[in-house]
């Protein structure tokens, strides 16, 4: 069984300087109680693996605001002026990665794999200062596998062992990312009895959830 945590001492587990992911696509699918807090304790210099910076004043985009962020690994910053901003200041660094290789990297991580081979990005900007091989006759890039200090998971419910379940596009980053941390905190919806989550609809088993975040914050 796992004890859930107050919101407050979740977070406090992050030092400054942590590499995070974050789960979420546009800021649908992210934990926004964790990225509030964050934001409330002000832990800076962080490295943030994301799909995207959202948009000024949501998701992950309030960790870009606060200035937290020295640099962003995604796919697009494209909705998020902020941090465009920030890039062309100097603030930020950003790697930009196509989202299905920024997927994958994560997978490979989770799963202990060195990398992955994609024909995604083969004589265009991404390739610079990689590797690539030829398989079969076609060249394919070899991207390196991503993993984090810390991962921030949005379930739509847990139980008390940790076991996730999830909605839509929560779907599309958390799962990846809560098997590619040293440390995945998960804050859920809500918290259920063990058997109430059929077995059939866990994506994230509780043995990859390290830390499950209570409802409530500690006084």
């Amino acid at each position: 069984m796992k004890r859930p945590v107050p919101l407050e001492q979740a977070v406090a587990m992050v030092p400054d300087g942590a590499v995070v992911m974050v789960g979420g696509f546009m800021g649908v699918g992210s934990p926004m109680r964790l990225i509030d807090e964050l934001v409330r304790q002000r832990r800076k210099d962080l490295t943030l693996i994301s799909n995207d910076t959202a948009r000024p004043g949501v998701g992950v985009g309030r960790l870009i605001d606060a200035g937290l962020v020295t640099k962003v690994i995604a796919s697009h910053i494209g909705t998020n002026e902020v941090t465009q901003q920030y890039m062309l200041d100097g603030r930020i660094s950003v790697e930009l990665v196509p989202q299905g290789t920024l997927a994958e990297r994560i997978r490979a991580g989770g799963f202990g794999l060195g990398g992955v081979l994609t024909p995604t990005g083969v004589g265009t900007a991404v390739a610079d200062g990689k590797q690539t091989l030829e398989v079969e006759g076609r060249a394919y890039l070899v991207e390196t596998a991503l993993k984090a200090d810390f991962s921030f998971i949005a379930a739509k419910r847990a139980d008390y062992y940790g076991n996730l379940e999830y909605t839509l596009t929560a779907r599309n980053f958390n799962p990846l990312m809560a098997m590619a941390a040293k440390t995945t905190i998960a804050d859920s919806e809500s918290i259920v009895p063990v058997g109430m989550i059929s077995p059939d609809t866990v994506v994230t088993p509780g043995v990859l959830v390290h830390v499950l975040v209570g409802k409530e914050r500690a006084s």
